[in-house]
């Protein structure tokens, strides 16, 4: 939980005037939020905004390209685009995300990975964190809840089979698309086939892959398979019948001077707008309510 400064108490902290707060919240420079009509801003995160006015190296040498990497989630790529934040989309799979990020060629990565031995003892704690602590991506990480999302079945429309779960698909033989094995769906999906009871091979995958939600989706509603796993939005965007299975947390990760940039604040100053919530509650299956949380900050 963070200690939060007024814009007053903000300016007396920097020792500067509060007609410069109030420009550096306008160019979006600082770290800050907008609550009950009034800007408040994070101490823990005014403490590491300043270390990194300290930082020597030329700006130029510390820029990565401005591309969000990792998990496909349509609520995010519609905000990216919607925001004008100037941010491009490169879709390949969590383990992908993080991959990117560890070698420089991404600004942020899309993560929902689930991790099935803090199942119980740390629901919580089971997205993502485990992953990037892990990898130690980037070494000055901060990891952000973008949104809850629902999980689960997309049948083809109206369940013409009758599946209520994963074993029905086994039972019945019907072919299920997959997505590629870096994704966290992929994952997702081979930890609840084991929940259910299922082993290797008693699913029978197609030999297509999805490399996105979407493309997933698309592939049931062509008839190139009868059921695979992806988000609530993806069903309701096709009008495909839908059985969910479990709520996940995605999360941005990305370094903190990211954080910090035009790009980054740009979409996140989006993602608090009215269209941003009216938006993500027409898609469906996404709970807000934490965005913007900092799930981890590396030491």
């Amino acid at each position: 939980m963070y200690d939060y400064l007024t814009t007053h108490e903000v300016a007396d902290y920097l020792r500067i005037k509060e007609r410069r707060v109030y420009e550096l919240v306008r160019q979006r420079a600082i770290p800050c939020t907008r609550a009950t009509g009034k800007w408040l801003f994070p101490r823990a995160l005014i403490d590491r905004w300043i270390a990194e006015q300290l930082e020597m190296a030329p700006a130029s040498a510390r820029e990565t390209p401005p591309v969000v990497a990792g998990s496909h989630d349509p609520l995010l790529d519609w905000a990216v685009k919607e925001s004008g934040c100037g941010l491009a989309l490169l879709p390949g799979g969590s383990l992908d995300g993080l991959k990117r990020l560890n070698e420089g060629a991404a600004r942020l990565a899309g993560l929902h990975l689930f991790h099935a031995d803090l199942a119980d003892s740390d629901p919580d704690g089971a997205f993502n964190l485990p992953n990037v602590k892990e990898t130690g991506a980037p070494a000055d990480a901060v990891l952000i809840e973008w949104a809850q999302r629902t999980q689960g079945l997309v049948l083809p429309a109206g369940n013409p089979d009758g599946v209520a779960g994963l074993s029905d698909l086994a039972d019945r033989r019907l072919p299920v698309a997959r997505r590629q094995a870096e994704s966290g769906s992929g994952l997702l999906l081979d930890y609840l086939a084991g929940q259910a009871g299922l082993a290797p091979g008693d699913l029978a995958f197609v030999a297509e892959t999805a490399r996105s939600e979407m493309d997933l989706g698309l592939a049931i509603l062509e008839g190139r398979a009868r059921a695979g796993v992806a988000v609530e939005a993806v069903a309701r965007s096709l009008q495909l019948a839908f059985v969910p299975l479990m709520v996940e947390r995605f999360d941005l990760l990305m370094a903190r001077r990211d954080y910090f940039g035009p790009a980054v604040q740009t979409l996140m100053t989006f993602a608090r707008t009215s269209a941003f919530a009216e938006r993500a509650q027409r898609l469906g299956g996404y709970d807000i309510s934490g965005l913007g949380t900092v799930r981890y900050n590396a030491p």
